[in-house]
């Protein structure tokens, strides 16, 4: 990394504040990014998301169809490469990042998100922190359940 790379959690915290309403949680999970990467990529412990499936993959692009825990049903596009995932559908905005600590001992993770003002960049924030953290924590508990 030279002096002008900034990594994939600084990054989500600079998309997310180009997003008005948009909050991030952030954490450290006591695990190897190698092991809490593919937790975080397989995306189904994000809030509100009954199902999240991954329908296309060429090579960064990612496509998935999300149907929620009220019945609504979300196609979202976006990028996801090591340690980075940005997605977007028309009504929903989903961000994650992981980053290995500076000492290797763990993983700095950031989640933003939530619903998604059409034509304008900012979401509804009500709740938003609330859910983020809680699924930081299931993100946590999943990580450290896998690395046992």
């Amino acid at each position: 990394m030279t002096g002008t790379d900034i990594d994939t959690v600084a990054r989500l915290h600079v998309m997310a504040a180009a997003v008005r309403g948009a909050r991030v949680a952030e954490r450290v999970v006591a695990a190897p990014f190698e092991e809490v990467w593919p937790v975080m990529a397989a995306l189904d412990f994000l809030p509100d998301f009954e199902r999240i499936r991954v329908v296309r993959c060429d090579g960064e692009r990612v496509e998935a169809l999300a149907r929620g825990r009220y019945g609504f049903r979300a196609h979202l596009r976006g990028f996801r490469r090591p340690g980075w995932c940005w997605l977007q559908s028309r009504f929903l905005i989903a961000g994650l990042a992981a980053a290995p600590t500076p000492d290797g001992s763990g993983t700095r993770i950031a989640l933003t998100g939530g619903v998604r003002i059409p034509a304008r960049a900012a979401v509804v924030p009500f709740g938003t922190l609330r859910e983020l953290e809680g699924a930081a924590r299931r993100l946590d508990a999943r990580a450290r359940k896998s690395g046992a």
